[in-house]
């Protein structure tokens, strides 16, 4: 398969992006928000610099696109971060994975009218059928969702912000490298993150001190979450464009739910693992490409 390599990468960032949920859930046992972005930030630039230096991957960038790159940290790691990190605080891991899994279908509607990508029959089909999948996956018995408001609105200011950073990513990775790409957008993250740990989050860490556990789950974030993930994503976007990259954050609910129910006891109920099999066939339809011939 031409395009296994891609999905490959693709599918193995939605597998971190999933652990990332589980991550979190349990660092913010121990530390506040601003405290976990920061030092996952800082782990991620540092990882970044030396992979990027030792590989030799590490483009020039353009003075005339550094904007693009302020852009580009401005909505992600900056404010997805703040809206899935809070967002966590009040929404359980696996429904918090479901509303970011919404991704797809905001991208495609900006996707089209920014760099005109269209969409198959099959492609629309494959993403309404992974949504349906998705909204089983958060129903209870009752048939009702009861999260808090609060909540959903921050997870949702994490799928905005994921949006405006595929949109520009798209545009960026054709003239530069992943690896440059994420290294940059780490570092200039740091910005942002610094004084919101200082004003807020600095007196509480010095009152409860080091702890290695926590640790160890920032370092864990930083490398996986927060540089390869986006590195693999952004090596997917370059590839096969941004709609058909973005249809498979659907699968990070899928794997969060697995993920939760053996590292956190989320239990899973049988209709969750309907939801389940139904956003897989979602996914499959999704990436069908169909071809067509023509006469000369």
């Amino acid at each position: 398969m031409k395009n296994l390599k891609t999905y490959s990468a693709l599918v193995l960032s939605m597998i971190f992006w999933s652990f990332s949920f589980i991550w979190s859930v349990e660092a913010l046992k121990i530390y506040s928000p601003f405290t976990i972005i920061l030092f996952r930030i800082l782990v991620s630039s540092a990882f970044l610099w030396v992979y990027a230096l030792i590989s030799k991957k590490l483009n020039k960038i353009d003075l005339k696109d550094l904007k693009y790159f302020l852009l580009l940290a401005f909505f992600e790691p900056f404010m997805y971060f703040l809206g899935e990190t809070f967002g966590l605080q009040l929404v359980p891991s696996t429904i918090s994975s479901v509303i970011i899994s919404t991704i797809p279908i905001f991208v495609p509607i900006f996707a089209y009218y920014i760099y005109k990508e269209k969409l198959s029959l099959l492609n629309t089909i494959g993403a309404i059928v992974s949504l349906l999948g998705v909204f089983i996956i958060i129903i209870n018995k009752e048939l009702s969702l009861d999260v808090p408001l609060k909540g959903v609105l921050l997870l949702m200011l994490a799928v905005f912000s994921a949006v405006g950073y595929s949109l520009i990513v798209k545009y960026l990775s054709e003239k530069y490298r992943p690896t440059t790409i994420v290294t940059y957008q780490s570092t200039f993250a740091i910005i942002g993150f610094l004084p919101l740990f200082l004003i807020f989050d600095l007196s509480e860490v010095i009152k409860i001190g080091f702890n290695l556990d926590a640790a160890f789950l920032i370092i864990k974030l930083g490398i996986f979450a927060s540089s390869f993930a986006f590195i693999l994503f952004t090596y997917g976007v370059k590839k096969i464009g941004v709609s058909k990259a973005g249809f498979l954050t659907n699968a990070i609910p899928v794997f969060t739910a697995i993920l939760a129910y053996y590292l956190l006891d989320e239990r899973l109920s049988p209709i969750k693992y309907i939801g389940i099999l139904v956003v897989i066939v979602g996914l499959v339809i999704s990436q069908i490409k169909v071809k067509t011939s023509q006469k000369k």
